[in-house]
């Protein structure tokens, strides 16, 4: 792709190393962000040693500006962001969720994506154009039991990811949403051991190789700014979710 630049985030592990390795085969040059150094540093090695690696808490907006400055820095621009920081937080009946574990849900999943679609617009503005790709969820679509916070960001990231489409089309950025189901990662190994139904009982469910995830998301990249693929569901394909409930 021309050493387009693209900024990852949740680039040290799962969806965000296997599309940072997706897209740097594809020819784009590559920006890690992430909390974790040491896996982010990991991702940056399988890629060739060929990466700027930037550890950010995507819930502080002075380490999200630096992270864009430094992007800028090194690259002159951003051409792509994948929007992808995120945690499931806890599985717990809805009455008994705390304050605490609320807020840090929707920190990370809600506020940080915000803060990150806001730098990367400003940088995208400034030159001209760009993509954003955000990390929604079959769960933007129907929730799990036991899982109201990160449902409700979820959500919540189908309406940013609309409104930042509305509002980038006068300025050439592109805005999209690729909603994931059982992605086979860390996050989800608890998927072929059994989780939770909607029926109450607890079943294993199928996963898919989270490679076919990465190869989306470079699809979706590669699109000229002319096109956007709005939403797109990649899914195990008998994964419990048409008819979930």
């Amino acid at each position: 792709m021309d050493g387009r630049v693209v900024v990852i985030t949740g680039a040290g592990s799962g969806i965000g190393r296997h599309a940072a390795l997706a897209l740097h085969r594809a020819g784009y040059r590559l920006v890690l962000a992430g909390r974790r150094a040491g896996a982010l540093q990991e991702t940056a090695e399988a890629a060739g040693g060929n990466a700027l690696v930037v550890p950010c808490d995507v819930t502080e907006p002075g380490s999200v500006r630096e992270l864009f400055d430094r992007s800028r820095d090194r690259f002159g621009r951003v051409d792509v962001l994948v929007n992808n920081a995120g945690i499931f937080g806890p599985s717990a009946p809805f009455d008994e969720i705390g304050h605490e574990q609320w807020s840090d849900v929707v920190q990370t999943n809600l506020t940080g994506a915000f803060l990150c679609a806001q730098e990367a617009f400003r940088q995208m503005k400034a030159q001209g154009g760009g993509r954003i790709i955000n990390n929604g969820s079959l769960s933007a679509h129907s929730p799990r039991p036991h899982a109201a916070a990160y449902t409700a960001t979820k959500h919540a990231i189908t309406g940013l990811t609309k409104a930042i489409s509305l509002e980038g089309r006068a300025y050439g950025i592109a805005c999209g949403q690729i909603d994931v189901g059982n992605a086979a990662t860390d996050m989800t190994e608890a998927m072929s051991r059994g989780v939770l139904q909607a029926d109450g009982s607890v079943a294993p469910e199928p996963t898919m190789d989270v490679r076919n995830v990465a190869d989306a998301i470079v699809f979706m990249a590669g699109l000229p700014l002319d096109a956007n693929v709005q939403f797109m569901t990649v899914m195990a394909t008998a994964m419990p979710f048409i008819g979930r409930g």
